[in-house]
């Protein structure tokens, strides 16, 4: 099984959106015995808290149906995803302590963004200060619609 890792700050809005969205790709492509994601957050203040409502709501308007509780990251998700996804820079430095930590060169480690390079930004603006969660929407879609492509090519899927 491949493992994705979608990381953003507090794992209520970005990275639940990724992981949805994803979750969603995969099932249409019937690939769910080969693929797999999950997602994260970098702060304590929202563990344990559901996705928020903005997140979810655009999801749903996009015929998403998906809700989780907010989770940190850990250590051990350095070697359970093969793919580590932040949504900023800042998030990229967690999960590149994370790899290293599990001393696992091959998990790649990218901005979800990076997947997407035709819209021309690097980092998905976090809805919760800007309220903007169909723009988010769109960026991430764009991502892991990107992201799904890549690991097709590249595991032959």
């Amino acid at each position: 099984m491949i493992g994705v890792l979608f990381l953003c700050t507090g794992n209520i809005c970005r990275s639940p959106m990724a992981h949805g969205i994803f979750n969603h790709l995969v099932r249409e492509a019937n690939l769910q015995d080969r693929l797999f994601a999950d997602s994260a957050g970098i702060d304590r203040y929202e563990a344990g808290r559901p996705t928020h409502d903005g997140a979810v709501n655009v999801l749903k308007k996009h015929g998403i149906i998906f809700s989780k509780r907010a989770r940190l990251l850990t250590d051990q998700d350095g070697a359970n995803f093969q793919y580590l996804i932040g949504m900023a820079q800042e998030h990229i430095r967690a999960l590149e302590r994370v790899r290293l930590l599990a001393n696992n060169p091959s998990a790649r480690v990218a901005l979800l963004l990076d997947y997407a390079p035709q819209l021309g930004v690097r980092e998905v603006p976090d809805p919760y200060y800007n309220g903007n969660f169909e723009e988010c929407y769109m960026l991430v879609n764009a991502g892991v619609r990107g992201l799904l492509d890549a690991i097709r090519r590249e595991h032959g899927l």
